[in-house]
């Protein structure tokens, strides 16, 4: 293994996890830290002026013009194709994993585990391979079953579920038919169609649904804490 590096950007809005990942990951010879992203908009940028073969990004950063979650690993797999994406986040919905998943990212680290699991997903990422953390492989273990076993009623699309990710993120219509470069039309059918689903009649009803089954992180968590995206 000598002479071999693993050169990684790494993107995340919150500075405690980005400080933790740093300390992590300057324990291993493998892996060459290159870079740093605090939104979807820097980490975009950054990837146009560094080269590196693994990202490494939280799913949830509201805060980029570019978007965040399956929008913006789209756009990276698009504009990088070479770039291997491992995704780092507090979510545990199963339809989020099961849409990332059949994205093509094969390499998902829960926060709420080790923050050593990182290196292993790193390198099952560089060589295109897969690798759960522990929360995550549990989660997409006994939603399979689940999904053998019957279809439950009022399961969502995967473009419902991230439409309604993104609205009780506090994104409107408008801004989330731009950043999923949808029709506002498009969007609020998805929304209407999944509170149909879900036999919810009020918005307040589907903000609650959004935090009650991991979408977003719950009422009163604040974005300064590190380990809530």
């Amino acid at each position: 293994m000598e002479g071999f590096t693993i050169r990684v950007v790494l993107a995340d809005d919150h500075p405690g996890m980005i400080a933790g990942v740093r300390h992590e990951l300057s324990s291993v010879p493998t892996i060459d830290l290159v870079g740093v992203a605090n939104d979807s908009t820097s980490l975009m940028a950054l990837l146009a002026e560094v080269s590196c073969e693994v990202v490494v990004s939280d799913y949830a950063m509201p805060a980029g013009e570019v978007g965040d979650g399956i929008a913006l690993f789209g756009q990276i797999n698009r504009r990088y194709p070479d770039v291997r994406l491992v995704v780092l986040t507090m979510l545990d919905n199963p339809a989020v994993l099961h849409m990332l998943v059949k994205q093509g990212v094969q390499c998902i680290v829960s926060k709420s585990d080790a923050i050593t699991h990182l290196v292993p997903a790193i390198h099952a990422a560089r060589t295109e391979g897969k690798y759960y953390s522990p929360s995550v492989e549990k989660i997409i273990r006994i939603a399979d079953a689940k999904r053998v076993g019957r279809n439950p009623e009022g399961v969502l699309s995967q473009r419902e579920v991230e439409v309604i990710r993104l609205y009780a993120s506090g994104l409107t219509v408008n801004e989330i038919a731009e950043r999923l470069h949808r029709s506002k039309k498009t969007i609020s059918t998805q929304k209407a169609m999944a509170m149909d689903k879900l036999s919810i009649d009020r918005d307040i009803d589907l903000l609650r649904y959004a935090m009650e089954n991991g979408l977003v992180p719950p009422a009163g968590v604040g974005s300064g804490q590190g380990e809530n995206t």
